[in-house]
């Protein structure tokens, strides 16, 4: 049975909601009303929670009293008995739910992310593995209502990509995708391949949570923009003027480059990758302060990890973070990734409440 919660730590967050409805009762300014209405709609279903977890320990406490009265009453005691088990199973499921729900919020979850695929070893296959990986990302955003913007792209020489950089926007993004980041390999039977031998290719996904103004301040000192003429398939130039932009950040080495047709735009979205790239690594250098065994914990984010393998002559996917194999590849790689997601978020789940214990 489910350890119970404190209920002080219950009264806490009951308390806390109540001085928050109460503030927006009280009509705050415009930039207190909201942060106040974001922190009472993320405590909402929380305290919905606790008051039905309460209700029901309130009924169990009755059925103690009606076992009381039913002394020798076989068939009541009975009766009662089963109304008991079943109020003692809800009981644990409610603070079982509870407890997840009380887990420490990672604050990137609700933002959009930067979805970054490059071809790893394997030459051609690599790059055509990158773009079917692309094609399965973008399959699951549109099964998630989310919305797809390629920034940027470097086309492999027999198809697929050497690189490709996109933005994924929509609601709870980053906290679907962010186990993505690391090492996926395929083994297949190259189409080119006459003799029909499995080939073992990989491909690098990083998933960036989108950065704010507020999370990163970059100095213009700390950057150099150069411009360019934007190149398109085969290298030949796709205009006369210096559209193309690249930007690096001195401090870190970090280079960013966007090649479309406008300058403006170019610069602008070049900022907010490079924005997201900083805001990546002081996120990754604050968990790795905040916990030794980050190593061991499901979506590191470590992008030398190989976290997936795509085996299509047994039409299975193996996440080896979480020993679980699929045999339904081809679903998988058509974008049904929900079985897999929900997987990873559950032993993350279960590894912060290993920890909190």
């Amino acid at each position: 049975m489910s350890e119970a919660l404190p209920k002080a730590r219950l009264d806490a967050v009951e308390k806390r909601f109540q001085m928050l409805e109460a503030e927006l009762a009280s009509g705050p300014s415009a930039e207190r009303y909201g942060k106040a209405a974001a922190d009472y709609a993320e405590l909402e279903p929380v305290v919905a929670a606790i008051r039905e977890l309460r209700e029901a320990q309130a009924e169990r406490a009755g059925v103690d009293e009606l076992l009381d009265e039913a002394g020798t009453d076989a068939e009541m005691r009975r009766m009662v008995e089963a109304e008991a088990d079943a109020l003692d199973s809800r009981i644990e499921t409610l603070t079982e739910d509870l407890r997840i729900q009380m887990l420490p919020k990672d604050e990137a979850d609700a933002r959009n992310a930067i979805l970054e695929i490059r071809a790893g070893t394997g030459g051609d296959e690599a790059a055509l593995f990158a773009g079917d990986l692309f094609r399965m990302y973008e399959r699951y955003a549109a099964s998630q209502g989310w919305k797809v913007s390629v920034d940027s792209i470097s086309e492999g020489e027999a198809g697929g990509f050497k690189e490709i950089i996109a933005e994924v926007s929509g609601r709870g993004v980053f906290a679907r995708m962010k186990f993505e980041s690391g090492v996926h390999r395929v083994q297949r039977v190259p189409a080119t391949e006459a003799g029909g031998r499995i080939h073992t290719s990989a491909a690098t996904v990083a998933v960036l949570p989108e950065a704010e103004d507020v999370d990163i301040d970059i100095a213009d000192s700390d950057i150099r923009i150069d411009t360019m003429r934007a190149s398109g398939a085969g290298g030949q130039h796709v205009n006369t003027t210096d559209s193309a932009v690249r930007i690096t950040h001195l401090p870190t080495g970090i280079v960013v480059t966007q090649s479309e047709k406008s300058q403006h735009q170019n610069r602008a979205r070049a900022m907010q990758i490079l924005r997201a790239r900083l805001y990546d690594a002081k996120r990754s250098a604050a968990d790795a302060e905040r916990s030794e065994s980050r190593r061991a914990q499901v979506g590191s984010g470590d992008r030398s990890e190989r976290i997936r393998t795509y085996n299509f002559p047994q039409g299975r996917v193996t996440d080896h973070r979480i020993n679980l194999t699929l045999y339904k590849l081809d679903r998988v790689i058509e974008g049904e990734l929900d079985e897999l997601v929900d997987a990873l978020i559950a032993d993350h789940q279960a590894a912060l409440l290993a920890e909190m214990e």
